[in-house]
């Protein structure tokens, strides 16, 4: 139903001169079956009276205003003459000179019922709808608009328009509740029609639709379309505002039950809230930050003052300030430049590793004497277990600094290194940031532990944001996306570690500074173990020195035996594993042996789990000893070659890579093109199959380090000669038979030392490499440093025939 609405307004130009009295009256819309509408007739040229913003039904009573002085004579002529006026809707309520055309055609037949004089000197005029009509023709548009009718009849009930305009009436605040029982009381369905749809909160627009649809049915059905559209909008309204009202009371509530809370906290001796951001500027008057980061906090915190402690993003906006205010911001430790102290301490806490400490002590030398110096990007890459982690913690305590880490195996979100937007829920600072601040200071010794397990997908490459965080010329101004602020981390001395450099990112690795940290000797091993292992382990378990003693040759059993590694962590386990056997004899009482032997070693840790790689003679030909290494450590291994009468096919077995395969195909080739000079015949190689094998199956092998011991192994197979015994080798072959450098020399040197091989045979390039390594570990060893594969052979294969020589031929 409609609001109260405004006086309907007369188009002003369309009135003049009066009606004329002679006319010839017919029936309007004479189908109309409408019961309402009174029997009248109509002249056949009728003055029309254009209604803009509204339309008349037949049965209602109207008051409209009019204001110029040709509308009022229209009303006025009509009025004094009781005499019938056509009314019809403007398609445009903007025109004021309204023509035939911008009219509807369907309008409604009217009684001027009252004139009345206002005292604002403007004149109300009330009428009355009596019948529907169409407006044939516009006969006169002067003094005013005439046109040719038409009657018809309605016929049709809805009586279900009643029950939905009842239903609209309860739900508008804007419709009298009189309304409804005029509603009740309206017998005449037509008469109810014309009411409804007079007094509908709709368009003028579908009200003119409504009087043009002939069909009384099929005016009542677009009504009633028009009306439940209506009460699904009042519906509508009123949910939103039944929301609104509860979440208005909701808020109402909460204000007035902080407001008591504030009181009441007022009276017992101030507001926690209040304290809080007082306690936040005090902080941050401490603080050593720049203008930015302090203009930052200002905002942030006046932001805070604005929310509502109850809302979810005061406790977000307080974390971020707390975080600005718990992170370091120019604040740094004094380095200690005492450099004999710090080369004692990095002494005691590790047994070796000269080159990382001299690089340190370098490093502590020139900031010394310069005072400032941008930190190094130091990586130590080299096999688990050596020590490279801790060396972090040794470096820092050298340094007088804060020591902090982070692991990075396993990590595969950028967000992880550079921090979330703290826009999202949980966000967080990057691992970087939150280590620092945890440090609490800005130049701390900082490890970033596995670099080379770092991950990739979809979430971003964190090798890529770790290119800013270990760049010198760029990490002065480090960006946390959850700080949304630069951090300087050009004070912070970062130290790397992997186990290999292979996955690191090129980009990445060309920021570091490599240092190669290779696994420990034998004597070193036990040197670490009486120095560090022992004593850690005994006071770990509660156990007292002088229940236990280990000899050299105890823990060199030990290590023999039960360990087989570059590093010590095995061992460490190991020994742990000797101690509490001994902790649980004390603690029960029992008779322990202090001096512990290889046969209690054996008793408490059962059979050895490991045998030591021994050299096992020259024998049989074609059987040739070659170094490898591992991530374990160096390791020898032996490659087996035997001919059988063939095609001259190359087998190959013992779960070899690529790359060793394709050591074997060199190898041949090489000996193929050059068998006059090594006294073979060429037709040895059309007649006999070649087959190599490297035992130890289940282990994957590769690599291009054992490819001058393939092609040795595979001439002493061919000549049927013995190779020369306790002698090793390593290095990698070409086409021309030249001897090419390899990796993992010391450890290789180590393995060759255990396997008590006298002789190794190495390319002239590594030469460099053995001279790195202290002579004490070289005792007992010969090198035999070759360019080509043919000095290789003359110093490995002998003339001597082994038993039961092939017939080669």
């Amino acid at each position: 139903m409609s609001r109260k609405q405004d006086k309907p307004v007369i188009s002003e130009l369309i009135f003049s001169n009066s009606v004329q009295e002679d006319m010839e009256y017919i029936p309007i819309l004479s189908e109309d079956d409408d019961e309402f509408s009174e029997q009248v007739k109509i002249p056949d040229n009728l003055p029309i009276l254009p209604l803009r913003n509204t339309v008349l039904f037949p049965g209602i009573v109207l008051p409209i205003t009019v204001g110029r002085d040709k509308s009022i004579k229209l009303i006025r002529d009509a009025y004094k003459k009781n005499k019938l006026i056509g009314t019809l809707a403007q398609r445009n309520p903007n025109i004021n000179e309204p023509e035939g055309k911008d009219l509807y055609k369907v309008g409604t037949i009217a009684q001027v019922l009252k004139i009345l004089e206002m005292p604002d000197n403007s004149t109300s005029v009330i009428i009355q709808g009596k019948k529907r009509f169409i407006a044939e023709d516009i006969t006169s548009t002067s003094p005013y608009i005439k046109a040719e009718g038409e009657d018809k009849e309605f016929t049709a009930i809805i009586s279900s328009l009643k029950d939905l305009a009842l239903r609209i009436i309860q739900l508008s605040n804007n419709i009298p509740q009189e309304a409804g029982f005029a509603i009740k009381n309206i017998e005449n369905p037509t008469f109810l029609i014309n009411f409804v749809s007079s007094n509908s909160d709709i368009k003028p627009e579908e009200k003119q639709q409504l009087l043009e649809i002939t069909d009384l049915k099929k005016r009542a059905i677009r009504l009633l379309e028009y009306l439940t559209r209506e009460l699904q909008m009042l519906e509508l309204k009123r949910d939103i505002q039944s929301k609104v009202k509860v979440d208005i009371d909701q808020q109402q509530r909460e204000y007035l039950l902080h407001q008591q809370m504030k009181t009441i906290q007022d009276e017992l001796g101030g507001n926690p809230i209040d304290q809080e951001i007082q306690e936040l500027e005090k902080k941050a008057k401490k603080k050593k930050w720049s203008k930015e980061v302090d203009s930052t906090f200002r905002k942030e915190l006046d932001k805070l003052q604005r929310l509502n402690p109850a809302a979810g993003e005061y406790s977000v906006q307080m974390n971020y300030l707390y975080t600005l205010l718990e992170l370091p911001w120019n604040e740094y430790t004094k380095d200690n430049f005492d450099l004999n102290r710090a080369k004692k301490i990095l002494d005691e806490d590790h047994f070796g590793l000269e080159k990382v400490k001299d690089r340190i002590l370098e490093y502590l030398a020139v900031l010394k004497l310069k005072g400032d110096l941008k930190s190094p990007i130091l990586c130590l890459v080299g096999p688990p277990g050596v020590g490279k982690t801790s060396l972090g913690r040794s470096i820092a305590r050298a340094l007088n600094r804060k020591y902090t880490r982070v692991s990075l195996g396993g990590l595969h979100d950028e967000a992880e290194i550079r921090g979330h937007r703290k826009t999202y829920i949980g966000a967080m600072p990057g691992r970087i940031v939150q280590n620092i601040k945890k440090a609490k200071s800005s130049n701390p010794v900082f490890v970033l532990d596995e670099l080379d397990k770092v991950g990739k997908d979809y979430h971003g490459d964190p090798s890529s944001a770790l290119l800013e965080v270990l760049d010198p010329e760029q990490n002065n101004a480090f960006y946390d996306n959850y700080l949304e602020l630069e951090y300087d981390l050009s004070k912070v001395m970062f130290l790397a570690t992997a186990n290999t450099l292979s996955t690191v990112n090129s980009a990445l690795r060309d920021r570091l500074e490599i240092i190669e940290v290779s696994g420990y000797t034998l004597e070193e091993k036990i040197e670490i173990c009486k120095k560090h292992l022992l004593s850690k382990q005994l006071k770990a378990h509660g156990v007292k020195k002088g229940h236990v003693e280990f000899s050299d040759k105890v823990i060199e059993f030990l290590i023999d035996n039960y360990t087989r590694e570059s590093g010590v962590r095995e061992m460490d386990k190991t020994l742990a594993s000797v101690i509490r056997n001994i902790a649980k004899q004390v603690a029960f009482g029992e008779k322990t042996e202090k001096k512990l032997t290889t046969a209690s070693i054996e008793k408490i840790l059962g059979s050895p789990k490991y045998l030591k790689d021994k050299y096992q003679g020259n024998e049989f030909a074609g059987v040739v000893v070659g170094l490898a290494w591992t991530a374990v450590g160096g390791d020898i291994l032996y490659v087996e070659t035997s001919l059988s009468k063939g095609k001259g096919g190359l087998t190959l077995t013992g779960n070899l890579g690529e790359v060793m395969k394709e050591s074997a195909i060199i190898a041949l080739e090489y000996i193929k093109s050059h068998c006059e000079s090594f006294g073979i015949s060429s037709e040895v190689f059309e007649k006999w199959s070649v087959h190599v094998h490297v035992p130890e199956g289940a282990i994957p092998k590769d690599g291009p380090s054992a490819g001058i011991t393939m092609a040795t192994s595979m001439i002493s197979a061919f000549m049927q000669c013995k190779v020369k015994s306790n002698v090793a080798m390593t290095g990698e072959i070409t086409l021309r038979g030249k001897v090419l450098p390899v990796g993992g020399i010391k450890e290789k040197i180590l393995a060759a030392k255990r396997a008590g091989i006298a002789e190794i045979i190495l390319s002239n390039e590594n030469k460099k490499d053995i001279e790195e390594i202290p002579a004490m570990y070289l005792h007992g060893l010969t090198f035999h440093y070759v360019d080509k594969i043919s000095e290789v052979i003359d110093l490995a294969v002998t003339k001597e025939k082994v038993d039961k020589a092939l017939n080669i031929v």
